[in-house]
């Protein structure tokens, strides 16, 4: 049987990578695309190129999504919202289902659920918590390093920290590595959202590559939190983010100091140790390309070692594994769907 699916913050370039998804998912079926600017608006004048997927569904208003999906129902509820905005309507969101008798998961992709107290993600954030009563009710962490989730709702990592957990995990569960991971992220411009800024203005990102914010992103706290709860051990994470010429996608390189004799056998043995049973990360010889995930939900990973040090490349769609790809990963676990339901689309190679 289906299960109805709502995705809130639906008009964002996550918000139509979830779209785009659940048209094709086997099971989960979008009952609602939630947004306030846009209720009543088609989906396909949002994003021409889900026509052939929604030629005549609207978006729905926050006040009136509810009523599409049926009392009694299950409910897959993805929020795509920005950071601050997701928490208050993920509440709202779960008040109107309790109220119908719907039972609901849900799986947030905003920051508004990587923290499990209030307290810190203000210190991060700069503002108040939308939900603290929520918090308790949800996990965090990527479906790789958390075999069954420990809550009933989950806060998905987000796109740079997937990439970073990935690489520095299984290195620090193995304490195969010292306290200080050195790692340079570049990501593409849809990773800065839909509304148009400076940095992602085409003149400026064209044919150009910088870096910004380095040692001062607000999601390094975040990979140090998820690396210390997901492998027990903690790690300083010394982050430089780059801002890359292409739309999509993020390749991350990670260095750090080997604390035994290892060669690069050994290190990469221990990242197909870990990751023998994720149907989406794949360890390859050498370093990744970005292109062979690009548009899909898989990972790759290389591993190299010279003089006492190693090196960890990652390449992941931001969209996709960091994001919707990601929560429609977990989504499938929620409710004990196969991991894979609705993925496992190869990446196109030539975008």
């Amino acid at each position: 049987m289906s299960i109805s699916a709502v995705v809130l913050g639906a008009t964002g370039y996550v918000g139509g990578e979830l779209l785009r998804l659940l048209g094709q998912h086997p099971t989960l079926r979008l009952a609602a695309a939630v947004s306030e600017s846009r209720g009543g608006d088609a989906i396909a004048a949002a994003f021409p190129h889900l026509a052939p997927l929604y030629p005549q569904k609207c978006f729905d208003a926050h006040d009136t999504w509810i009523d599409s999906v049926e009392a009694g129902a299950r409910l897959a509820l993805f929020s795509a919202a920005p950071h601050g905005a997701s928490a208050p309507l993920i509440r709202a969101a779960l008040g109107a289902a309790a109220e119908r008798g719907i039972d609901a998961h849900v799986v947030d992709a905003s920051a508004d659920f990587r923290y499990r107290d209030a307290d810190a993600w203000q210190g991060v954030y700069g503002a108040p918590h939308g939900a603290p009563d929520l918090l308790e009710e949800f996990c965090c962490a990527l479906p790789e390093h958390l075999p069954s989730a420990t809550a009933r709702h989950v806060g998905h990592p987000g796109c740079f920290t997937s990439a970073v957990l990935l690489a520095a995990v299984p290195l620090v569960a193995a304490a195969a590595v010292g306290e200080d991971l050195y790692v340079t992220g570049t990501t593409g411009s849809t990773g800065s959202g839909r509304s148009p800024q400076p940095g992602t203005h085409h003149p400026e990102r064209h044919s150009n590559l910088y870096a910004y914010k380095p040692y001062a992103h607000r999601h390094a706290p975040e990979m140090e939190n998820l690396i210390r709860d997901t492998a027990g051990r903690a790690a300083l994470v010394h982050f430089v983010p780059h801002s890359g010429p292409f739309a999509r996608g993020i390749y991350v390189t990670l260095q750090a100091q080997l604390e035994t004799r290892a060669t690069a056998e050994d290190l990469t043995g221990i990242f197909r140790d870990a990751y023998r049973d994720a149907p989406f990360v794949q360890i390859v010889d050498g370093a990744p390309k970005l292109k062979d995930v690009v548009a899909s939900n898989y990972c790759r990973i290389g591993v190299a070692e010279s003089r006492g040090r190693v090196v960890v490349t990652c390449a992941l769609d931001n969209l996709l594994k960091g994001a919707a790809g990601g929560a429609v990963q977990w989504m499938n676990r929620l409710f004990g769907l196969p991991e894979t339901a609705g993925l496992l689309a190869p990446a196109p190679a030539w975008t």
